[in-house]
């Protein structure tokens, strides 16, 4: 059996607090079921924390800043570790959910939607 791990759950409250203005609006469209699935934000998986998390689809949705331009291999990483987790993975950044976050929530309906229709 392995051995239980707590959850960092004191640095997924500090990063709820600090969310982004485009992570706010974001979880304005993710909040109680709106794209047919249950989402929870900053919630810890693995090593990482998920900037939104559907559990019950495995679905990750991140809302990229301007820090992740600098590092792309640390996302290659992180969403390799994810996708080999059976996790799917969305990633938009800032910019397309300030400037577009109707096609942003779009996008995320449709891979729910093929999700569900995948169990």
């Amino acid at each position: 059996m392995p051995a239980w791990k707590p959850r960092d759950t004191t640095r997924a409250r500090a990063l709820r607090n600090a969310a982004t203005p485009a992570e706010r609006l974001l979880w304005q469209h993710l909040a109680r079921g709106q794209t047919g699935a249950k989402f929870s934000r900053q919630m810890p998986v693995g090593p990482y924390h998920a900037d939104f998390l559907c559990r019950s689809l495995r679905l990750v949705v991140e809302c990229d800043g301007i820090s992740h331009d600098r590092e792309p291999d640390r996302d290659a990483r992180r969403d390799g570790w994810m996708r080999a987790e059976g996790y799917a993975v969305l990633r938009f950044t800032n910019a397309q959910v300030l400037g577009n976050v109707e096609g942003v929530v779009m996008a995320i309906r449709a891979e729910v939607a093929r999700l569900q229709s995948v169990d």
